[in-house]
């Protein structure tokens, strides 16, 4: 990355330094749930670990007081962008009654949050995208200013979800944001087994919608594609769709085994490319982020997460009467 690029889009050093410390707090999240996982603290995890640049960049080019966000079930990085905390999701990860998501009732990765316009995903992949188009259109019913922003994998844009909410938005021109993030595997199905064109992004023509790929290893990048969506919606000229290529450097969840559809030699050589360090990289090319800074970091990161998962191990699971709240109507 050239030195100063984040100026020229508008960014200032604060900024930067912010979307750097967002994307190590998702991953240090992560990396703090796969040892909570392993110690049999915690039933499940579903990783960010790979994506976390294409998740900052695109969320810190959204207007976090205005603009819905329908997230996929990696999007970690998404969601701490719009407000969730580090203790939020330590609550979901351990199932407990203060779980903002679903006060324990979800697993992992089902993020929803009113407050801060997190919109409640689903486990069948892909149902968030009609989602979006349909509050898109409710805002445009409205008169409301707002644009909806969602998530999905490379595998998901193969769903009928997909085909149909992006030729809807399109039709009817609405304020929507398709944000394909391809990290190269559906599970355990390469992406030349996924798809007969070359680019997810290469479908938005038959939408009648922009589409682009960017490096998803590079949140300017990102952000420069979505600020640029973005402004295309508020503008009313339709939706975009946009594809971030990085790498999934996890398994697919910590119930899957990657041994066995793909090499650790592949897996090795994808982790040169990790944003952790190379937009380290960047920000100390640019006087940014100094050792000293970085090991401020390091220190704040590691209190948030311990004390994040203190308090989700010792608060209290949701009564077993609550069970059927929120399934029927109620009196």
């Amino acid at each position: 990355m050239t030195e100063n690029r984040h100026r020229a889009l508008g960014l200032s050093d604060e900024t930067v330094l912010e979307m750097y410390k967002t994307m190590l707090l998702a991953r240090k999240i992560d990396e703090r749930m796969w040892l909570l996982n392993r110690a049999g603290k915690i039933p499940f995890v579903i990783s960010c670990q790979g994506q976390e640049a294409a998740q900052v960049g695109a969320a810190f080019a959204l207007d976090k007081s205005k603009d819905y966000i329908l997230p996929y079930y990696r999007d970690m990085g998404v969601v701490l962008t719009f407000g969730m905390t580090a203790r939020d999701l330590m609550l979901s990860g351990f199932a407990k009654a203060e779980d903002p998501n679903s006060g324990g009732r979800q697993m992992p990765g089902h993020f929803g949050q009113k407050k801060n316009r997190i919109v409640t995903g689903s486990s069948p992949v892909t149902t968030q995208v009609p989602h979006a188009v349909g509050i898109a259109l409710g805002g445009r019913m409205e008169g409301k200013d707002f644009v909806t922003f969602t998530t999905f994998g490379e595998g998901s844009s193969n769903q009928g979800d997909f085909h149909e909410g992006a030729n809807f938005a399109g039709v009817h021109k609405l304020p929507v944001i398709f944000m394909c993030e391809n990290n190269k595997y559906a599970i355990s199905v390469p992406i030349e087994k996924q798809l007969a064109c070359k680019n997810v992004s290469d479908r938005a023509i038959g939408y009648g919608m922009p589409g682009v790929t960017v490096d998803g290893n590079d949140p300017l990048a990102v952000y420069e594609a979505v600020k640029a969506a973005a402004d295309r919606a508020r503008n009313g000229e339709g939706p975009s769709l946009i594809e971030t290529v990085s790498y999934r450097l996890t398994p697919h969840s910590s119930d899957d085994d990657d041994r066995a559809y793909r090499s650790r030699e592949e897996v090795e050589e994808a982790k040169k490319l990790d944003a952790i360090f190379t937009f380290a990289d960047y920000l100390k090319g640019s006087g940014i982020l100094t050792d000293d800074i970085s090991s401020r970091i390091e220190k704040e990161m590691a209190d948030i997460i311990d004390e994040a998962t203190d308090y989700a191990e010792q608060a209290p699971y949701a009564d077993p009467e609550s069970a059927m709240l929120y399934t029927y109507a109620e009196e």
